[in-house]
């Protein structure tokens, strides 16, 4: 959803050229990563670049009012750093594309 707010807020950009590429960038991390990654599909690229994406994210939008994530409301933007960053090091499970392609996947029944 939040990826779809951020494609939607592009219709505002019409004078400022660098907040709108960098609106595009995350658009394009953030919908084609959180797909590529529930699909299962080069799972552990797209799930670094999201986790990397959201660190920005953090940083860029929620550091500056303060250091802890609870206190200037940037906990989502941590957990999804987190949770990226783990799916990005344990690789694609046993119901992925990867797998299924390089013959690691899950056996149908």
């Amino acid at each position: 959803m939040h990826a779809n707010r951020t494609w939607i807020t592009l219709k505002s950009c019409k004078r400022a050229i660098e907040p709108c590429t960098l609106a595009i960038g995350e658009g394009i991390v953030e919908f084609g990563g959180g797909l590529l990654v529930a699909l299962g599909l080069f799972t552990v690229v797209a799930a670094f670049l999201a986790s990397g994406e959201m660190a920005v994210a953090y940083f860029k939008a929620h550091a500056a009012r303060g250091f802890w994530p609870i206190a200037n409301h940037g906990e989502l933007a941590v957990l999804y750093c987190f949770a990226f960053l783990f799916i990005a090091t344990q690789g694609a499970g046993a119901f992925a594309v990867d797998g299924r392609w390089r013959g690691r996947g899950a056996e149908p029944s």
